[in-house]
């Protein structure tokens, strides 16, 4: 949980939209190292507007999953009883803390124990990303740095704050039937593939990772959250269906920008696509007004027959159409269901710590474990999903409810 930002330059400021999003998903609490000072500010996550300013800091936003829920457990923590050392963490540290002390907080009274030297080695044991300050030498350092998000050269523990960029050439454009899980998403304009790609229109639209082949794709380019993303993965079977990938998209405003693209990946390309590239996906259609135009005669028994097979042909076709538009409505309906349901269990995940558990529903399982730290869970008792607050894992459970 949490979120640690490091921006360590002057004269740049972070999107506000990201600084609303990391105090939106972890609301408990704000710690800023102020760089050009050293000075150590702590305030609730509310006050997130204190960092839109050129000065280079280093923000620590508070998820609460060990101790409880006070300022004296925002961070960053002193190391023992040194004034000058202080540690900071983005995730969860199994056998630190209790219910009122953070794991952090824990963790940086043995650090003091420990010659700094050993400090790298012993935080690597740990799935969490840190941050240790001297305010006495004006250094801070990062570790387990390959764990950490670079975004506009600033430095992110977590990236389920950062927006990217989705460029998306078929069913997911405007007017065709899964532009619902894009139209709450900002629209940023419309473009093309810098370089050509080719795009075989079967049944679905599919463009391959065939570079310098076909045509410089027609695109829609949105601003996705991680949500966004996860809908999209989930959506194009990422990365087993389709693998996305970051290439060029030439703006129409001639602006060119970074974004995902989802290329087809279980599909091979065939030498006979070749010869049915497209550069846009303008959906499926049919037009049966020329069905017979060809076999116009002015025998009148000709023409009879062409209209009889004409109206039969049409009829057949139409009412297949139909069926297919049935199954498709059936299709978005069920995707639609499961991505609500999705969305749901995010967001119940980010809820449930905070839930009261006498009076949310929710009981205490002496007999369900979770699997990945060993402790007893908070499960739902309705749906039988378990979620262990001391490490944050959620998952499904054969719980008998009779206690």
């Amino acid at each position: 949980m949490c979120v640690i930002i490091i921006k360590h330059q002057e004269n740049k400021k972070i999107d506000d939209n990201i600084l609303r999003r990391s105090s939106t998903i972890n609301p408990h609490g704000l710690g800023v190292v102020w760089l050009d000072t050293y000075e150590i500010t702590y305030h609730d996550s509310k006050e997130w507007r204190l960092l839109q300013t050129d000065r280079p800091f280093i923000a620590h936003f508070r998820y609460a999953t060990v101790g409880k829920v006070c300022k004296e457990n925002i961070h960053p923590f002193p190391c023992g009883h040194n004034p000058h050392e202080y540690l900071m963490q983005n995730g969860t540290i199994k056998g630190y803390g209790n219910k009122d002390v953070t794991d952090t907080q824990d963790l940086a009274n043995h650090l003091c124990n420990m010659r700094r030297a050993k400090w790298k080695r012993h935080l690597a044991q740990f799935d969490c990303r840190f941050v240790t300050v001297n305010t006495e030498y004006k250094s801070y350092q990062i570790y387990n740095k390959n764990d950490w998000h670079k975004h506009d050269g600033v430095w992110y523990s977590k990236d389920n704050v950062l927006t990217q960029k989705v460029a998306v050439y078929g069913t997911l454009k405007r007017g065709h039937g899964n532009h619902r899980l894009l139209q709450y998403t900002p629209f940023l304009g419309g473009g093309k593939t810098k370089e050509k790609y080719p795009l075989v229109v079967s049944g679905l639209p599919y463009m391959y990772d065939n570079k310098g082949v076909g045509h410089n794709v027609e695109v829609e380019v949105y601003e996705c959250d991680y949500l966004d993303m996860k809908d999209l993965d989930m959506l194009e079977g990422h990365p087993t269906f389709y693998r996305r990938k970051v290439i060029p998209i030439q703006m129409n405003n001639g602006e060119v920008v970074n974004a995902w693209v989802y290329f087809i990946h279980s599909r091979p390309f065939l030498k006979s696509d070749e010869n049915n590239l497209v550069d846009s996906y303008k959906g499926r259609g049919l037009d049966l007004s020329d069905t017979w135009d060809w076999y116009y005669d002015d025998d009148d028994e000709l023409d009879a027959e062409a209209d009889d097979f004409n109206a039969s042909f049409s009829s057949q076709v139409l009412d297949e159409w139909d069926d297919w538009n049935t199954l498709q409505a059936a299709k978005t309906d069920l995707q639609q269901r499961l991505f609500d349901t999705k969305r749901k269990l995010s967001d119940l995940k980010n809820e449930l710590p905070s839930w009261n558990v006498n009076g949310g529903g929710l009981k205490f399982a002496n007999d369900n474990v979770c699997p990945t730290c060993g402790v007893n869970c908070i499960v739902d008792e309705f749906e039988g999903l378990a979620y262990c607050s001391p490490c944050g894992e959620m998952y499904y459970a054969d719980i008998d409810f009779s206690f």
